[in-house]
C-alpha cells in the first residue's frame, strides 16, 4: 500500500518561503498524479497543484500560480512544493495525496476523490 509522509510545514513570516516534502513510500505503478491539497479552518479542501508522471507536467491553482511550484526527485522518491510569497490567505494544514490509474493521467487532477491515498498534512502558518 502506497504511503505518503508530508514535512516541512511550520511558521513563516508574511512575504517568505517554505518548502513542503511529500516522501512517496511502497509505489510500485507507472501511472499516477501526485497533487497537493490545503484545508483550513471552516474552509473547504482545496486542491493546489499537482505533477502527472507520465510527462511530468504540472499544474496550479490560479491562487497560487506564480507563486507554488512542485517538483519531484525521483531518486529519492519526493515530491516537494516550494511556496514563496506567502500570504496570510495561504495558512492551512498541506496534504499530498496520490491518484493511481492504469492508464496515463493526463491534465490537472484537482477533484479530491480521484484520489487513492493521502499523508497525513503538515501545517503551515504565516505570521505577521
Amino acid at each position: 500500500q502506497v504511503q505518503l509522509v508530508e514535512s516541512g510545514g511550520g511558521s513563516v513570516q508574511a512575504g517568505g518561503s517554505l518548502r513542503l516534502s511529500c516522501d512517496v513510500r511502497e509505489l510500485t505503478r507507472d501511472w499516477y498524479a501526485i497533487g497537493w491539497f490545503r484545508e483550513a479552518p471552516g474552509k473547504e479542501r482545496e486542491w493546489v497543484s499537482n505533477i502527472n508522471s507520465d510527462d511530468g507536467s504540472t499544474y496550479y491553482a490560479d491562487s497560487v500560480k506564480g507563486r507554488f511550484t512542485i517538483s519531484k526527485d525521483n531518486a529519492k522518491n519526493v515530491v516537494y512544493l516550494q511556496m514563496n510569497s506567502l500570504k496570510p490567505g495561504d495558512p492551512a494544514v498541506y496534504y499530498c495525496a496520490i491518484d493511481i490509474e492504469l492508464l496515463p493521467r493526463i491534465g490537472a487532477t484537482d477533484l479530491w476523490n480521484e484520489y487513492d491515498y493521502w499523508g497525513q498534512g503538515t501545517r503551515v502558518t504565516v505570521s505577521s
